[in-house]
C-alpha cells in the first residue's frame, strides 16, 4: 500500500493508525499548494482528483479516498488491534458518529481558522461559540479515550485536528479535559513514531 499524506494535515490520522495496527505502507509525500509529489513530479491530482490527502493506494492502482473511509479500512485489516469495534455493534456506530463530528464540526467547521484571507471578527465568531468544544470535552469524558479504555480510529482523527486547532490559535484551557486527552494521546508511541517521521517533533 501506499498512503499518500502531507506532515501534519489530517493524513497524520492514518499514519497514526498504520502504526498501531503494526501495518506498512510507502509514505507518499504530497505538496498540498502544488498538488504535486515532490518525490517524483507527478501530479497528486491524478491519484485524487480532489487534490485532498489522505489517500490509500492497494497494490493493484486502486485508490481509497476521504479520512473516515482510508481509517475505517485499515482498522478492519487487523480486528485484534481493537481500533475499531465489531461492525454491527452499538459501539460501531458510536464510532461512525465520533468519527462524523470530528471530519464536520472539526475538521471542515473550523478550515476558516487557517486562511489568512478570513476577516478575524469572522475566526472570532467560531471561536466564541463553545458548543464543538463542549461536544470535544463530552466525547473524551469519562475517558481515557472516545470510547472508553481502547484507542480507537477516532482518537487516531480527533488528536491531529485538536492539534491542528491549537496551532491556528484555539485555547482549550477552559476544557481541561481536551487538554488532559491531547497529553495522554501525544504520549502514545504509536502518535510520538508517526509525528517524528513526518518531521513534527525531533525527540
Amino acid at each position: 500500500m501506499k498512503l499518500f499524506y502531507s506532515p501534519g494535515a489530517s493524513s497524520l490520522s492514518p499514519h497514526i493508525v498504520l502504526r498501531e495496527a503494526g501495518l506498512t505502507a510507502e509514505m507518499v509525500r504530497v505538496d498540498l499548494e502544488t498538488k504535486m509529489l515532490p518525490a517524483t513530479g507527478q501530479s497528486y491530482l491524478l491519484i485524487n482528483p480532489m487534490g485532498k490527502v489522505p489517500a490509500l493506494e492497494f497494490d493493484d492502482g486502486a485508490v481509497l479516498t476521504e479520512g473516515l473511509a482510508v481509517l475505517q479500512y485499515l482498522a478492519d485489516l487487523v480486528p485484534a488491534s481493537r481500533l475499531a469495534p465489531a461492525t454491527g455493534t452499538m459501539a460501531r456506530y458510536r464510532l461512525a458518529e465520533a468519527l462524523s463530528f470530528v471530519a464536520t464540526e472539526l475538521h471542515k467547521g473550523f478550515v476558516p481558522m487557517f486562511d489568512p484571507d478570513v476577516p478575524a471578527s469572522y475566526k472570532h465568531s467560531l471561536i466564541a461559540d463553545t458548543r464543538a468544544f463542549d461536544r470535544i470535552a463530552s466525547l473524551v469524558q469519562p475517558g481515557p479515550y472516545i470510547l472508553g479504555e481502547h484507542f480507537t480510529v477516532a482518537d487516531a482523527y480527533l488528536y491531529p485536528i485538536l492539534r491542528l486547532g491549537r496551532h491556528a490559535g484555539l485555547d482549550f484551557s477552559s476544557w481541561p479535559a481536551v487538554s488532559h486527552y491531547m497529553e495522554l494521546v501525544a504520549k502514545r508511541p504509536s502518535v510520538r513514531a508517526a509525528m517524528r517521521a513526518e518531521g513534527l517533533i525531533e525527540d
